[in-house]
C-alpha cells in the first residue's frame, strides 16, 4: 500500500510529465527532430530523454526515422486515424460534451483538406448546422482558423487559393490579407475564438491538439446569449483532453 510519504506517486507523476513534454516537443516539428533537440526543448537531461524516447518508440507512440523522432501509429489513434474505427479521443467526445454542456467538435487538416472527424451534441445543446461547407469555409469558423493557424505560410496560401476568403456574415473576415494577418498573430496553444463569423447567433472556440501526426483541433460552440461561458467551456475541454492524455501516458512503463 502506498503512503503519503512514499516516493512512488511523485516519481510516477514526474515521469508522466516528462513524457508529455517530450510528446509536445515532437508535436512542434512536422518533419521530426533528433533526441538532443527534443531534450533541450523539453528541458530534460539527455539520458532521461533517451530513456523516455526509447520507451515511447517501443510502445508505438513515436517512431524513429533517419535519426529523428516523429509520432507513431499509436499516437495517430488519439486523434482518429485512417482506419474505420474511431480514435479514442473521438470515442470520448460524447462524454466531454455531456460534462461541458456544449457541443464538442474534432477536426483534422489532412491531405490539404479540413476534415470534420466527429461531433457530439445533445437535444439541449445542439451543434451548429453546416449550412456552408466546413471544408470550404475554414476562414470563417474557429476549427478551420485553428487548423490553418498551425500550417506554414505555403500551405496556408495553397489552401486559400483553393478556398478563397469570402464573407459569410457581416462579422466574417472580409479579405485574404486580413485573414492571413490574423493567423500570423495567433499565439501557439491559445484558444481561437470566432463570434458569429460562420453562423449568426453562435460563438465558437477551438484549441489545437498536438498529439498525433496530423494537424488537429477540437472546439465547442454556444448560443450567442451564452457567450460568457465560452472561454470557460474551451478551457474545461482542454483540461478534459489533458487529463485523458495523462491517463494514457500512465499506461507506459517508465
Amino acid at each position: 500500500m502506498t503512503t503519503a510519504s512514499s516516493p512512488a506517486v511523485p516519481t510516477l507523476i514526474g515521469s508522466v510529465q516528462r513524457a508529455l513534454r517530450l510528446m509536445e516537443a515532437v508535436g512542434t516539428h512536422r518533419d521530426g527532430a533528433p533526441a538532443k533537440q527534443l531534450a533541450r526543448e523539453a528541458g530534460l537531461p539527455l539520458p532521461t530523454a533517451y530513456h523516455l524516447l526509447r520507451t515511447l518508440t517501443h510502445e508505438g507512440y513515436l517512431r524513429r526515422e533517419n535519426g529523428v523522432f516523429l509520432f507513431g501509429a499509436a499516437a495517430e489513434k488519439l486523434v482518429g486515424g485512417r482506419s474505420s474505427r474511431p480514435g479514442v479521443i473521438v470515442d470520448s467526445l460524447a462524454h466531454w460534451a455531456d460534462v461541458i454542456g456544449a457541443p464538442v467538435y474534432c477536426a483534422l487538416y489532412r491531405d490539404g483538406e479540413i476534415e470534420l472527424v466527429a461531433v457530439a451534441d445533445s437535444p439541449a445543446a445542439p451543434s451548429v448546422r453546416e449550412w456552408a461547407s466546413f471544408r470550404e469555409t475554414g476562414h470563417a469558423h474557429a476549427l478551420g482558423q485553428c487548423l490553418l493557424g498551425q500550417l506554414d505560410e505555403r500551405a496556408r496560401e495553397d489552401h486559400l487559393d483553393r478556398y478563397p476568403v469570402r464573407q459569410l456574415t457581416r462579422y466574417s473576415v472580409r479579405d485574404r490579407q486580413t485573414f492571413l494577418a490574423r493567423l500570423r498573430a495567433m499565439k501557439r496553444m491559445e484558444p481561437v475564438v470566432e463570434r458569429q463569423e460562420y453562423a449568426l447567433g453562435t460563438v465558437c472556440a477551438a484549441i489545437p491538439i498536438t498529439v498525433g501526426p496530423a494537424v488537429a483541433a477540437m472546439a465547442v460552440s454556444l448560443p450567442l446569449e451564452q457567450e460568457e461561458r465560452l472561454l470557460a467551456a474551451i478551457e474545461q475541454l482542454r483540461c478534459e483532453v489533458t487529463t485523458f492524455l495523462r491517463s494514457f501516458v500512465f499506461s507506459i512503463s517508465i
